[in-house]
């Protein structure tokens, strides 16, 4: 049995039973067996890997810029020479196929190389001769002790989303990583050291909700980066508020793809098959709903069932396979029942994923691909984030009335449309109530230097991940008035009058 234990100081730190003697299993997706035991930290645990990053940051936050990029420029290169080691990790604990993994790894190396290039993002600004003999500066610091906490859908990416920004501005990091997919973040602690991050800078640790909140509470943590679930992104981002720090939480979606009549169908439906179903639809910015206006629907409706029923099924590392398992038995059965219950609520199941299974292995997290036409908007099915190969299709008459159904989500992730008309694009760019948005790109996931984020209950703070930032989230600013003067001028006494720059 694989064990699993946190990354403290720079090296490896307790036992698979973890100080507090707590444990937790981690099953592969494919075969449905437990693989893996996984230290589950305790109050010590976490105390230990705070107290480790607050010691680090002491010499790290005042180290020069430029060696804190070269360790991140190694960084970079190890990632890169490791990118099947990661992937293969991922695949075994997520179930994602292969390639899907890789992917993902190479859209966790983007925000580092953007980290490698931080310098100019950090310098200040200057201002000289604003009084007589006098000059303002403007600079950011780092904050201090930065916690991440990530979820089991993308282990590597969103770690890399996260640290590599955070220590390049001069912080150190305390990294929670999801239970269900745990090795691909000691793997990128591992690498880190071997760059050359000093002990301390980056730790990993373990654990259920009591760590999280643990570490939420924490006196010496001054900022918390978060991605997951709406309901504990609200929990993460009120508790951690309350106690003062500065918090970025990311939360769930119910990510809409606006369909008009004029628009490629054709097109339309591969995007769909492909934004719905990819890594079995576990992704924040997977499409979930599909609202086809007017004469779009049945034909749309046609095509994607077309497609989605070739889609090949299979382990994650079978290079066939286009789509792997869900991540737990427990999560397959949730997405199941939606399906079980949409009938009921008044939807039309067009494909049912409830039965699929592969031969030999039985017992893995299987769900076929799902597709459920004329959805209501008070249904389960399509109130709730389900995150599973399930796709719902509503229907409108008009863009108007598709609009009402899309900004009347509580969730504000991400939306897209498919159309050949620019004028309907650009209105529904400047309407749509989302934080990122697709023209004909039915997953607009932003480029490094850009940011990701959503509105509305998908997105609770200020920052955004990544771009420009990250650079605001994990740095505060601090402007610095300074005076000079000449050693022969004469002192005139006390001014209590308001400062000017005259």
């Amino acid at each position: 049995m694989k064990t699993v234990t946190h990354w403290i100081g720079g090296k490896p730190f307790g036992d698979a039973s973890g100080a507090t003697g707590a444990w937790g299993p981690v099953t592969d997706p494919a075969t449905g067996e437990v693989t893996t035991h996984v230290a589950l930290a305790g109050a010590d645990e976490v105390d230990a890997a705070v107290a480790a990053a607050k010691t680090a940051y002491a010499t790290w936050s005042t180290s020069p810029l430029a060696r804190r990029i070269a360790i991140l420029f190694r960084y970079r290169a190890l990632l890169d020479a490791r990118r099947d080691d990661i992937a293969a990790l991922i695949t075994a604990e997520q179930g994602k196929i292969h390639s899907d993994a890789l992917a993902e790894v190479a859209r966790g190396l983007e925000i580092v190389e953007l980290a490698c290039g931080l310098g100019t993002a950090l310098k200040g600004d200057t201002s000289t001769e604003v009084s007589s003999g006098t000059d303002v500066a403007s600079i950011r610091q780092p904050l201090g002790v930065i916690v991440g906490i990530s979820p089991f859908n993308f282990p590597a990416m969103i770690s890399m989303w996260m640290f590599p920004m955070a220590i390049a501005c001069g912080n150190t990091f305390v990294h929670k990583p999801s239970g269900k997919a745990p090795s691909a973040s000691m793997l990128l602690a591992e690498l880190a050291a071997e760059a050359g991050v000093p002990d301390g800078v980056l730790n990993i640790l373990h654990g259920d909700k009591s760590a999280v909140d643990a570490l939420l509470d924490h006196p010496d943590v001054a900022a918390v980066s978060f991605v997951g679930s709406t309901p504990v992104a609200r929990h993460v981002y009120g508790r951690a508020s309350a106690g003062g720090k500065r918090v970025q939480a990311l939360g769930g979606a119910k990510n809409h793809m606006l369909v008009l009549p004029d628009a490629d169908l054709d097109a339309a439906a591969e995007a769909a098959v492909s934004a719905a179903y990819g890594s079995a639809g576990q992704r924040c910015m997977a499409v979930s709903v599909v609202v086809a206006v007017g004469s779009a629907g049945d034909a749309l409706v046609s095509r994607i069932a077309e497609r989605a029923a070739q889609v090949k099924i299979g382990p994650g590392n079978d290079p066939t396979s286009e789509m792997g398992p869900l991540v737990t038995k427990e999560h397959r059965d949730e997405v199941a029942e939606y399906v079980a219950g949409a009938a009921a609520q008044g939807a039309e199941v067009v494909l049912d994923g409830r039965d699929f299974t592969v031969e030999g292995l039985e017992n893995g997290h299987w769900m076929g691909i799902s597709l459920l036409d004329r959805v209501r908007t008070d249904s389960d099915a399509y109130r709730n984030e389900i995150f599973g190969p399930v796709l719902c299709v509503l229907r409108a008459e008009t863009y108007e009335q598709a609009m009402e159904i899309i900004n009347g989500s509580p969730y504000g992730n991400a939306g897209a449309i498919f159309t050949r008309d620019g004028g309907a694009a650009r209105r529904f760019q400047l309407e749509v109530e989302v934080g990122m948005v697709g023209v004909n790109v039915p997953m607009p996931v932003p480029v490094g230097y850009h940011s990701f984020g959503g509105w509305k209950d998908s997105a609770f703070g200020d920052h955004r991940m990544y771009g420009s930032e990250a650079v605001h989230f994990y740095t505060r600013g601090k402007v610095v008035t300074s005076r000079w003067p000449d050693p022969a001028e004469t002192a005139t006494g006390p001014d209590l009058g308001f400062p000017t720059s005259r």
